[in-house]
């Protein structure tokens, strides 16, 4: 865990350094592993994270969800199979086991147990290793070679998530949506996408994001009702000078309408305005890939970060250079001690509203 010290150092018992830096662009330049174009702006924030919340050993831990009621933080390690429950004031960890990937999961208005799409589909999960498939909309053609990935949903309940692609076959990643109040499932966004990843609303939910990573893209959208319009271009990071290795991963959102985008194969967390420019940088020197991030946390102040293992990119030699890869993640950032504080978007849940 991480916080601020007024001095711009940090020191705790879970890492052994914390760096509150403002790097001029021509020394960034200079001195970075990732030398980025930062053509909007010369100045950027950067902190350095480099222990561990817990040391979970996931494969491809992904999708974090904190639920406020219970202060259980929900995420998924998709190559395992596997959904966690951690609850982050006692560290108890619970772990549930299913029979196929599941790509990210969410909360429930109707109860316990979780919502989330499943290698083929939407489904609920009951909270005892159990799925039930809500909707199947995969073309018979493409359930072989496509499974879904990353999701979320609006403040409607309706839950969007996305698939990811086979280029060898010609299978398109693309966005669906399903509607429980109508019990649809309907292309949202037929794209054609590499990977489908991260995506969230502003909390006016005017606009929403959507993550093509393979390309190294994330889009912005006009949001109104459910429906989606003028797809634009909101990140490019290959343009703004990110690592070719690394790619756009899951995303949060804060209240400022800031995105909060995972770099797989980067080390890194990035903050980018609502202009597309870079505004902050979390660095875990001790982790490869970074998957994704969610808001958390009594306030919604706790960046929770899940990660992946070094293998899951297909470098597993690379584990020693990075011995935290596979592991959770959280950075404080409630600006206690005289800094800025962020505070995120909460996540809605699936299900019609009351």
């Amino acid at each position: 865990m991480v916080h601020f010290k007024p001095d711009d150092t940090f020191q705790c018992p879970q890492m052994s350094h914390f760096n509150w830096v403002i790097w001029p662009e021509f020394l960034y330049r200079v001195f970075s592993r990732f030398p980025l174009a930062l053509l909007h702006t010369i100045m950027v924030t950067r902190i350095v994270v480099d222990r561990p919340l817990l040391t979970t050993g996931c494969t491809l831990g992904e999708g974090p969800v904190y639920d406020p009621e219970t202060g259980i933080l929900h995420f998924v390690d998709i190559d395992e199979y596997k959904i966690y429950h951690l609850h982050t004031e006692t560290l108890d960890l619970q772990v549930e086991q299913f029979d196929e990937k599941i790509g990210c999961i969410a909360l429930r208005r109707d109860g316990p147990g979780l919502a989330g799409a499943a290698a083929q589909g939407f489904a609920l999960f009951e909270g005892d290793s159990t799925k039930k498939y809500v909707c199947q909309p995969l073309p018979t053609e493409y359930q072989n070679l496509t499974r879904f990935n990353d999701g979320a949903c609006d403040s409607k309940g309706r839950f969007f998530a996305g698939t990811v692609y086979d280029q060898e076959r010609g299978v398109p990643g693309q966005l669906w949506k399903y509607d429980p109040a109508d019990g649809s499932c309907s292309l949202a966004d037929p794209g054609p996408f590499t990977d489908s990843n991260g995506l969230g609303w502003t909390q006016d939910e005017q606009i929403f994001y959507f993550t093509d990573s393979r390309a190294n893209i994330i889009y912005a959208y006009d949001y109104d009702d459910g429906t989606l319009s003028n797809r634009r271009l909101f990140v490019d990071a290959m343009a703004l000078g990110f690592d070719k290795d690394s790619y756009c991963d899951g995303l949060c959102i804060d209240i400022e309408g800031y995105v909060w985008s995972a770099r797989w194969g980067g080390s890194q967390v990035v903050r980018f305005s609502p202009s597309g420019s870079v505004d902050l940088i979390v660095d875990f020197p001790t982790v490869l890939n970074i998957t994704a991030c969610t808001f958390g946390g009594p306030k919604n102040d706790q960046l929770y970060v899940t990660s992946a293992h070094c293998k899951a990119s297909g470098e597993a030699e690379r584990q020693a250079e990075y011995p935290d890869s596979g592991h959770l993640f959280v950075v404080d950032l409630s600006g206690k001690q005289g800094d800025k504080q962020y505070t995120g978007v909460l996540r809605h849940k699936f299900g019609v509203p009351m």
